[in-house]
């Protein structure tokens, strides 16, 4: 099992780290209702609610990609920050359904956004995926490489779906959320990234076929295992533990209490892990952050989505504290803690 974390004492106001400084989302305008999804498998309004909470979720046309979905949450947060592109020094995007194998789906946007200085790249670590670029972008910030980074969280996981198994067909939707963040000396900021894999359990939640241990062929198609494939009940017992352990763990990083933060803004994975979390922490629900009731598991997009929805909504205010929250595939499990 391998472990990370980057930590600054809080409360120094002559730490360099970085802060986000706007956030931006983007949306499928296609809604693909519970009921809708009764027609396509055996199941029922009712039963997805109980077991998942979502009510429905955004699907991509055809044709449209996570570069597309993740360069519109990108203008969107450049036009709140008032960034000209050609600012930016680095692009993170953080995806498991990139465009095509080659090349990033970074450099993609890098091109739609017309950032010419910037530097781009993905990051793969599934549902994680945002809060392994928050720490990645705050390193490269605090060591003064980079003063303006576009972070993107953006998945079109549609694509990857067994619309005959309901299991997890009824669980994903589309999306993408992106942060601008640059440097801060004033205490605010990224106070400290916590990021854990142990790929002993790769086959919780996987893709198997399309790479190079199995090859895009006619036999692997028909097999399906180009599809996600999860075990569902082992994933939900293992993220409950991690989760809560992460989240304790940037707490206890920071010298804080659960009393301490304004907002819990969890992976937006199922809405019975997310209470199940919250009450271990002893967090009250009006701190609790959650939009997967609308959207459903975006992946690397949930956390990006529900931050820039807060803090649309008037959320997170100056000195919110704001604790985030990941695991996925890999697995992988991840905490953030942000002043805003």
């Amino acid at each position: 099992m391998g472990e990370g974390s980057v930590l600054a004492e809080p409360g120094w106001a002559g730490a360099m780290r970085a802060r986000i400084v706007a956030t931006g989302s983007a949306l499928p305008p296609k809604v693909l209702r519970n009921a809708d999804l009764a027609r396509m498998v055996s199941t029922s309004d009712e039963w997805i609610r109980e077991r998942t909470g979502i009510q429905e979720r955004r699907i991509v046309a055809d044709g449209i990609a996570s570069s597309d979905l993740g360069t519109e949450a990108a203008q969107a947060a450049l036009a709140r920050a008032g960034w000209d592109p050609t600012s930016l020094d680095m692009i993170v995007v953080a995806t498991c359904t990139p465009d095509m194998p080659l090349p990033s789906t970074a450099c993609l946007i890098q091109r739609n956004l017309k950032a010419t200085r910037a530097f781009a790249f993905d990051l793969a670590a599934a549902c994680s995926g945002f809060l392994y670029g928050l720490a990645v972008a705050d390193l490269y910030v605090r060591s003064g490489s980079c003063r303006r980074v576009l972070l993107v969280g953006t998945e079109v996981m549609s694509a990857i779906m067994d619309w005959t198994d309901r299991s997890t067909c009824i669980l994903f939707g589309d999306g993408a959320g992106a942060v601008l963040l640059e440097p801060s000396t004033d205490g605010n900021g990224i106070l400290s990234t916590h990021l854990h894999s142990d790929g002993n359990l790769w086959d919780l939640v996987c893709v198997e076929g399309g790479g190079s241990r199995m090859p895009a062929s006619a036999k692997m198609l028909e097999g399906r295992q180009h599809l996600m494939k999860m075990k569902g009940n082992e994933t939900f017992k293992v993220a409950v533990k991690m989760l809560e352990a992460t989240a304790r763990e940037a707490l206890a990083a920071n010298h804080l209490d659960v009393k301490d933060v304004d907002l819990f803004i969890p992976h937006q994975a199922n809405v019975r892990i997310l209470n199940a979390v919250a009450e271990r922490l002893g967090l009250e629900p009006d701190r609790l952050v959650v939009n997967m009731d609308r959207y459903g598991n975006t992946s690397a997009a949930s956390i990006p989505l529900a931050l820039d929805e807060a803090v649309q909504a008037g959320r997170v205010k100056p000195g919110s504290r704001i604790l985030m929250a990941a695991f996925g595939s890999g697995l992988t499990w991840a905490s953030a803690l942000v002043k805003w």
